[in-house]
Formats: C-alpha cells, sequence, structure tokens
C-alpha cells in the first residue's frame, strides 16, 4: 500500500469571525476532507483569530497557528518556515496567492484574476494594496505551481488565456452550498427572525459592498427608479454596507426621500444568513464580476427567486433558474426588479428551479474531487 501523504493545507484567515467567500469555500472543503479521508496526514496552516472552534483536530488533521500579522510578511515568511518543520509532500495554498521561494512542491486554488485584469475597480485602500500585491505575487506562483485549481470554466478560461497556462495543468472544482441554505425552516422561525430585525412581510435582499464589482451603485440606481414608478414599494433590504453611503448616493441624484424605503439590519450572522433569505421575496445579484457566485445558490437553496448577471460566471452557475439581466445597464436591472415583484407565476417557476439548481452542487463532491487531485499529485 502507498504510504500516506503529508499534505500541507493554506488558508491563512481560516479563523477570522467574518469570514469571506475563500474561507468559507475552504472550511467546507476541510470538514469534507475531514470525513472522506482518514489515511492521509494533515497539516493546516492558519493564523490565531477568534473563531478557532470553527475546524476541530481529528488524529490525522493537525491545525498549526502561524504567528505573523501583517499578511506578506506572513505568507512570504512565516509560512514557509511552517511548512520547512513538517517533511510535506506538498503545499496546497487556498486562497490565490502563495508562497515564493517555498521548500516543497505547490498546488494552488486561484479563484479569480480580476485584480490582473483591464477593468477600473477601484476600492478601498486596503482592497487597493491586496489586488496590487496579487498582481505581483499570482503570476510567479501560478507558473511554479503543478496543478492550479479554479472554480468555474469560465475562469478557467480567463487563466489560460491571461497567464498563458496549459488547460491541463487547470482543473476545475465547484463550489457549493451549505445545507443549512434550505427551505425546511419553520415558518414560526422566519416570523421570528423578521420581527427581531423589522423586517416586512415582502422585501427584495441585496449583499451590499464596497468593493465595486459588487455593482453597489447601480443597484441603488436602479431601485431608486423602480421607486419612481412603483405604486406599492417593495423594499430594498442591505446587508453589509453603511447607510451614509446610500444617503450619499440619493442625495447625489436627488433621491433622498428614497431612504425611507432601504434596511438596513445590520450584521447577520452566518448562521442566520437562511433565515434572511427564506423570508425574502426576491434576492438581487447583478454583480458586473465574480468568478463563482456563492450567495447565488445559497438563495435558490432556500427557495427564493434570483435575479443575477448574464456577465463572467454567473450564467454558468445559474443555468436556467435566474432572471438574468445586464448589471451595467440600471434600466435592465430596474426591469428584472419589476417583472419578478409583478410576476407571481415566474417566481414559483425560478424558485423550483432555483432548488434543483442548488441541489446539483456538493461539498462533498468538491472534496472528493480535491482527495482525488491529492492521490494523484
Amino acid at each position: 500500500m502507498k504510504r500516506p501523504l503529508r499534505i500541507g493545507i493554506e488558508v491563512q484567515r481560516l479563523f477570522r469571525e467574518k469570514k469571506h467567500g475563500m474561507e468559507i469555500v475552504a472550511l467546507e472543503i476541510l470538514k469534507e476532507l475531514q470525513q472522506l479521508d482518514t489515511y492521509n496526514q494533515y497539516i493546516v496552516f492558519a493564523k490565531k483569530d477568534k473563531d478557532l472552534q470553527c475546524l476541530q483536530e481529528t488524529p490525522n488533521f493537525k491545525i498549526e497557528l502561524v504567528a505573523g500579522s501583517f499578511y506578506p510578511i506572513w505568507e512570504q515568511f512565516e509560512l514557509p518556515k511552517a511548512v520547512k518543520k513538517h517533511n510535506l509532500d506538498f503545499l496546497h495554498s487556498t486562497c490565490n496567492t502563495s508562497v515564493l521561494k517555498l521548500p516543497v512542491p505547490l498546488m494552488l486554488t486561484l479563484h479569480d484574476i480580476i485584480y490582473l485584469e483591464n477593468v477600473n475597480f477601484k476600492g478601498t485602500a486596503y482592497q487597493n494594496f491586496g489586488n496590487l500585491y496579487r498582481r505581483f505575487i499570482v503570476p510567479a506562483v501560478v507558473k511554479k505551481s503543478k496543478v492550479v485549481i479554479t472554480v468555474s470554466n469560465f475562469e478557467k478560461e480567463v487563466i489560460k488565456n491571461r497567464l498563458n497556462v496549459p488547460e491541463e495543468k487547470i482543473k476545475v472544482i465547484y463550489n457549493a452550498v451549505n445545507r443549512k441554505f434550505n427551505n425546511n425552516y419553520p415558518a414560526k422561525d422566519i416570523i421570528r427572525f423578521k420581527q427581531k430585525y423589522e423586517l416586512p412581510n415582502e422585501f427584495i435582499l441585496f449583499l451590499g459592498n464596497t468593493s465595486p464589482k459588487k455593482n453597489t451603485y447601480n443597484v441603488i440606481l436602479a431601485f431608486a427608479e423602480y421607486c419612481r414608478s412603483a405604486s406599492n414599494i417593495t423594499p430594498l433590504v442591505v446587508l453589509d454596507y453603511d447607510k451614509s453611503l446610500v444617503e450619499a448616493i440619493l442625495e447625489k441624484i436627488g433621491q433622498s426621500g428614497l431612504i425611507a424605503h432601504f434596511i438596513f439590519p445590520g450584521f447577520i450572522t452566518s448562521d442566520t444568513m437562511p433565515l434572511i433569505y427564506n423570508a425574502a421575496t426576491l434576492f438581487l445579484y447583478p454583480s458586473l464580476r465574480e468568478s463563482f457566485g456563492l450567495p447565488i445558490l445559497e438563495a435558490m437553496g432556500c427557495n427564493t427567486p434570483v435575479i443575477t448577471s448574464t456577465t463572467s460566471c454567473m450564467p454558468e452557475i445559474a443555468a436556467d433558474a435566474a432572471y438574468l439581466v445586464d448589471p451595467f445597464s440600471v434600466d435592465e436591472i430596474t426591469n428584472g426588479i419589476k417583472v419578478l415583484l409583478g410576476n407571481k407565476v415566474m417566481r414559483g417557476e425560478l424558485s423550483s428551479k432555483g432548488l434543483k439548481r442548488a441541489a446539483e452542487f456538493s461539498w462533498r463532491s468538491a472534496a472528493e474531487k480535491l482527495l482525488t487531485l491529492y492521490n494523484e499529485f
């Protein structure tokens, strides 16, 4: 029998309290790997943070908390020192970047290369620095990686063409949706949730974000246009976005009074996100650019009709189970809102298709494909 592999998995910010997409993906796959593989030996490298309970050690899964604060210093200097201690067969870096001078072979998960594209996405200073770092690091680590994993066929083509990577070197492993995103929650739980956050019976859900690719500005303009023509306005619930930023946009377009139709419930924990999806009349996700678009499947799993974009990977992931709009067109987003709010039958059809579509993606399948790559590495 082949000896057990010694596999390192890097996911620096796995234990942070407010996890972003890459950490959520890594956590889901790690949990599935723990159940699937009790033979190979794993070392998970991460920074110490508040949510240390999200992943527990098992006999063949050990966690090493690597000290360090500034991201590039941690990755380029502290991580390789930690890797060197463990006599690994290879390291799997899961969050787009990795070590330039690594003492073992490298497998890289490259979720996207948006930061390399000629698109004028002006973000915060922190986001801009991160993009500059990735611009410098990613081409080099892709070149030295033996295998590059990405999350959609769309992104595979982008990576292949932009970085001149041989097609056989790039493997696609779809993300999936946690089982908690379902439509089996008791009605009383959803009612209690609405009461807690003072939500109306019907509302549009939008995950606001300061990243320009999330298209928040166009969404606000589109919703304002919808409000001007609607006789009975369904409010927009905005998560993860500051109310003052919306007020500034509305003031700029001379529609300050429309702020009354926006609801800002504040931070919603990951565990209660399924409840707000279930409570929503529709989910609005007209992003400009995504590598996968996990919230699309989360909403679908909760039986919520979805409006998303005709761009990048979103038609690939949504298939025929969402209403697609051009995210660069305020008029198309506005029309999508009007069409779905005005057509309950269409919303029902999309909800049914969405449930079936979400069920096609599983973390177990993703972990099985990853384990195959590990054993073949």
